[in-house]
């Protein structure tokens, strides 16, 4: 017997405060944080057992249970805890192929949205940014068609947990022009430099560089430590120690997360000072719940317009190009992780992974080409640089840099890569190997 769902799109409305009002160059900011309050969108009347486990889910924060009815329910506006949360219910009764094609018509309206389907049997807690599944059933998401993008569904079972600003960026994405577009920048750092370096153990010469190229040792760095996991430590001492170690004496540490203190003015005032700017490692994504959409953006490139240098280890690497592989806040094995692709992009035109031949990532590499073959592909090993100026990259560090040119179908021979090593540089708009610094 065909299972049965009750289907809702669900969203929220530009108005909830879950998008930025400030223009972005790139991406709208998103409240990584996700709703406020909490919601059970359940199949069918809920029980006083199910009562029971939202009321504990939403850790005494309001909420509200929202019954979908097999004869559907109105598109009304309903209230999920403070600050008046607005979410935006187009029910399409049971799931048959007609009430199916009908959530998608809805969807196509509106690609902004996150359509949901709940079977009968099962219920979906939402709190913040976490999804829960419930009960005995099933739930579909579906997200809407766009340039690039065919229709999206994703089914998640009883006990299933999954990631609402996920959903909700990729929602936004594909309301957004294509990303990435068919043709690419070309990879050009028009001024000031980049160095991007593939964590793991740090050589000493590559932290030297970054200070060279900042000016001296007694130059002001902004040190980002936030891609770290949890709660950061007291001790701002163990954010900056990478650079200290190299001999710089003007490193300050900027720990903002939330928006709040990212659009205050103390950060504003750290970065019109600095001369160089270090992405701490970590998970990337926390760079860009951070960061994307915010006054942080310009600031940091325009550290580049007057000439400073943006560096960035193992998370601090792959935020800084345009196309940013494993941004899934899910976990770092999904190469293109739909609403977390878009990097900070100072590095335009290429995709930047770390930690390459040490965790065998040359297979992900070829994928992410096979898929978007106008990206130029940078896979970095652990204790290696490139210093990128206008469009040559020179490799320092003891390990390899592998670069993937897809532009003509996959390349002939042993590799679809070019190889470098320390002394070496590469054109990234020729895409070839030019000599060697020394």
């Amino acid at each position: 017997m065909q299972s049965q769902f009750v289907c809702a799109a669900l969203s929220v409305l530009l108005t909830a405060g879950c998008l930025g009002d400030e223009p972005s160059a790139g991406f709208p900011w998103v409240d990584p944080e996700g709703i406020d309050g909490a919601v059970l969108l359940v199949g069918s009347g809920p029980t006083d057992a199910l009562r029971e486990r939202f009321k504990a889910f939403a850790g005494g924060e309001e909420g509200r249970i929202v019954t979908i009815s097999s004869g559907g329910a109105r598109a009304d506006g309903l209230v999920v805890g403070p600050p008046e949360l607005a979410e935006a219910i187009i029910a399409t009764g049971f799931l048959n192929e007609a009430k199916r094609n009908g959530l998608i018509a809805a969807i196509a309206k509106r690609p902004d949205h996150v359509g949901i389907c709940v079977d009968r049997e099962a219920a979906l807690a939402i709190r913040g940014r976490r999804l829960e599944v419930w009960g005995e059933g099933s739930i579909a998401v579906v997200l809407a068609a766009s340039a690039g993008r065919p229709l999206r569904e994703i089914a998640l079972k009883s006990g299933a947990t999954y990631d609402w600003t996920i959903l909700r960026r990729g929602a936004l994405e594909r309301s957004l022009a294509n990303f990435p577009p068919q043709v690419m920048p070309p990879p050009i750092v028009k001024s000031g430099s980049l160095l991007i370096h593939g964590g793991g153990e740090m050589p000493a010469d590559v932290g030297r560089r970054f200070l060279e190229l900042a000016g001296g040792t007694d130059e002001p760095i902004v040190l980002l430590p936030i891609a770290a996991e949890g709660t950061l430590p007291e001790d701002t001492s163990r954010d900056t120690r990478v650079l200290t170690r190299a001999g710089a004496t003007n490193v300050k540490s900027l720990r903002a997360r939330n928006r709040d203190e990212v659009e205050a003015a103390e950060f504003a005032a750290a970065l019109k000072e600095a001369k160089g700017v270090w992405f701490n490692g970590g998970r990337q994504w926390r760079f860009v719940d951070a960061y994307m959409g915010t006054q942080a953006e310009e600031l940091f490139r325009d550290v580049l317009r007057r000439g400073g240098v943006i560096g960035g280890s193992s998370a601090g690497a792959s935020i800084q190009s345009q196309y940013m592989p494993r941004g899934s806040p899910l976990g770092n094995l999904d190469m293109m992780a739909e609403g977390y692709e878009r990097g900070l992009g100072f590095l335009p035109g290429a995709a930047v992974d770390q930690h390459f031949t040490q965790r065998k990532r040359q297979g992900d590499m070829t994928t992410l080409m096979q898929r978007y073959p106008q990206i130029l592909g940078i896979g970095l090993d652990e204790g290696t640089a490139i210093v990128v100026q206008g469009p040559i990259a020179e490799l320092i560090g003891r390990g390899k840099a592998h670069f993937y040119d897809y532009r003509c179908g996959p390349p002939e021979g042993a590799h679809d890569f070019t190889i470098a090593g320390a002394g070496q540089k590469y054109d990234l708009v020729e895409r070839k190997l030019i000599g060697r610094t020394h």
